[in-house]
């Protein structure tokens, strides 16, 4: 096992024992209001086109339906789901999956297989790393589901339009990453998820050194 990745699970298993006051919280509030379970498991596509069982605090109904993609006015999202959704604290879980190996802090967010192509070029890119909690394209995008909540045909657009760009940044960031970028990833993805009313996507990307067009006009 390679120094960085024995870094990363100790990281990750040290901020599980930290947060898990707050786990805790979160999930005596998920009970009190729809029951169990607490944690979300979905299948993903991780590292070389590997699947592994990604989890979230579970934030939705348990009776949700199968549409495997959210748009903020989902009525499925429960009130305490809204609230941990809004910092990302449903996230937290997956501090699991990093001290597992099966992510890692800064990676290409994992997709469900449903919309991944191993065959293609710009995919074998994305998993050609691990995937991770955070990265530019995830940060740029933080609140795609206010995007999404807009369009008629949610799963279209996402495929269509949305998963392209995102896979350009996460592309782009894997090709010109280095330490102190990682650190600065790092900073600016807690800044956002204490204080998302000031994600802005065009001026992140810019942070990074992205020249393409980004915007939430679709």
């Amino acid at each position: 096992m390679k120094a960085q990745d024995l870094v990363s699970r100790a990281a990750a298993g040290l901020l599980l024992i930290s947060v898990a006051p707050l786990l805790g919280i979160c999930a005596a509030a998920i009970f009190l209001e729809d029951g169990m379970p607490i944690i979300f498991r979905q299948q993903r596509v991780g590292l070389y086109g590997r699947r592994f069982v990604i989890l979230k605090l579970r934030t939705m109904k348990r009776v949700s339906g199968p549409r495997k993609i959210t748009a903020d006015n989902d009525s499925r999202i429960t009130a305490a789901g809204r609230l941990m959704r809004h910092y990302k604290i449903d996230e937290l879980p997956q501090l699991l999956n990093v001290f597992r190996g099966e992510m890692s802090f800064i990676g290409p967010r994992p997709e469900v297989p449903e919309y991944v192509d191993l065959s293609d070029r710009q995919w074998q890119t994305i998993l050609s790393v691990r995937p991770g909690i955070t990265d530019l394209a995830s940060l740029a995008f933080r609140n795609e589901q206010i995007l999404l909540s807009g369009q008629d045909d949610i799963e279209r657009f996402y495929c269509a339009w949305l998963l392209p760009r995102k896979l350009c940044l996460s592309a782009h960031y894997i090709r010109t990453r280095s330490l102190s970028s990682d650190i600065k990833l790092l900073i600016m993805t807690i800044r956002h998820s204490l204080i998302p009313s000031q994600c802005e996507p065009v001026h992140i990307a810019q942070e990074f050194k992205y020249r393409e067009e980004i915007s939430y006009d679709a």
